[in-house]
């Protein structure tokens, strides 16, 4: 088995559309289980994601989770998920889709690399980075 790298979003509450957007971007198969499905049923945080998971055509992996009462949760701007590959069309769409009800912070557009590079906070508050790489030559 080899190992791969997954972002684990932590939302306070609203994995559970978070995730459903992710999937309206990305498409695939969703597996949601909540902290009620796991025992805890009577408690105020029974209908919140515990676990979320998203796996997508391109072999991408996102999982999400809501916080439960209790557990502290830090709001941060320290990290930016990247997509980035050669699929300019597939990837312009992911960025169109992202940016969709939420802010570009920098336009999909050719950079001095000689790629095609844009960045922008989804509805979500979650930061993206897309780089379509150009044909060598």
């Amino acid at each position: 088995m080899t190992s791969r790298l997954n972002p684990y979003i932590s939302f306070a509450d609203t994995a559970r559309p978070a995730l459903e957007f992710y999937w309206e971007v990305f498409g695939g198969e969703v597996s949601l289980s909540t902290f009620g499905e796991a025992g805890g049923a009577q408690g105020p945080d029974a209908d919140k994601i515990m676990h979320g998971q998203l796996e997508t055509p391109a072999g991408y992996t996102l999982m999400v989770s809501d916080t439960p009462a209790g557990m502290e949760r830090r709001e941060g701007s320290s990290i930016s998920i990247s997509l980035s590959g050669d699929d300019a069309d597939e990837l312009r769409r992911y960025f169109a889709g992202l940016s969709e009800g939420g802010a570009v912070t920098m336009p999909l557009e050719k950079q001095v690399w000689g790629d095609e590079f844009g960045m922008c906070v989804d509805r979500f508050g979650v930061a993206w980075m897309v780089n379509i790489a150009q044909p060598a030559g």
